[in-house]
């Protein structure tokens, strides 16, 4: 693995087998992609709905086993080295992972601790983290009754709360409104001036050209394109239409 990448993928693959009344039935989710994520970017993986986007993430974070291929994510082998790999990556999924009958501090503390901190210095974190994401209103309060945006920042606290190398978005703004959107993407642009490398997924072709260095575009499983959003942008031509007169006494006259 080249030191400059922090995730590298050949052949990546997952299959899932489901089944109905006439019997089972294989489901290839993602079809052998190749792809990386060079140090200290954003890289952003655009597709619709069940394109792939989120399996690719969970098989990257070690929450499901591929079905082929091979990957590195830190220089860690995915299939060997799931321990290590969890110890340095952070993860938001599109679902969140905070507990809702807790607080905001509560949840934090709770999860640097699961990272083996002690009770002291995960109550450091957790503050140092309510500050810094503007939680200080609200992180009191139990997470059920915060808004999308509050949740949202909480769930991001949630994946940092271990300082990882690298931090895996899925579908970060969804839902969002505005004001709250922008604030998220202020927040992953700061993440990458703090040398953390982003992997997001996203729906929105706004959003990836705002904030990524790399973009793949995935569909059905496969990988369409790489490139930054200027090259994306300037490969696709607009149509051209050209106009022509029968003869040149019409053309003076129009």
């Amino acid at each position: 693995m080249t030191a400059d990448f922090v995730v590298e993928t050949k052949g990546l693959r997952k299959t899932f087998v489901s089944k109905d009344r006439r019997g089972k039935k294989e489901v290839e989710a993602v079809k052998g992609i190749d792809l990386v994520v060079r140090k200290g970017e954003i890289f952003g993986f655009l597709g619709p709905n069940g394109a792939g986007k989120s399996t690719t993430q969970k098989m990257l974070s070690t929450l499901m086993c591929p079905t082929g291929g091979e990957a590195k994510v830190l220089g860690f082998d995915l299939a060997n080295q799931q321990e290590q790999i969890r110890q340095n990556v952070g993860c938001v999924s599109q679902a969140g992972g905070a507990d809702l009958a807790s607080t905001g501090i509560e949840n934090l503390v709770l999860q640097a601790q699961l990272y083996g901190l002690n009770a002291l210095t995960a109550k450091k974190y957790a503050a140092e983290f309510v500050e810094r994401f503007q939680m200080t209103s609200f992180a009191g309060r139990q997470a059920s009754s915060y808004s999308g945006g509050q949740k949202r920042r909480l769930d991001i606290a949630l994946g940092m709360i271990n300082h990882p190398q690298l931090l895996l978005l899925d579908e970060p703004t969804t839902g969002l409104d505005p004001q709250s959107r922008a604030y998220l993407w202020g927040e992953i642009k700061k993440l990458k001036s703090e040398g953390v490398t982003v992997f997001l997924t996203t729906q929105y072709m706004d959003e990836a050209d705002k904030l990524c260095d790399t973009i793949a575009i995935i569909d059905n499983g496969k990988i369409v394109v790489t490139g930054t959003p200027s090259e994306l942008k300037s490969s696709v031509g607009g149509d051209t239409i050209v106009f022509s007169f029968l003869s040149e006494e019409i053309a003076r006259s129009s």
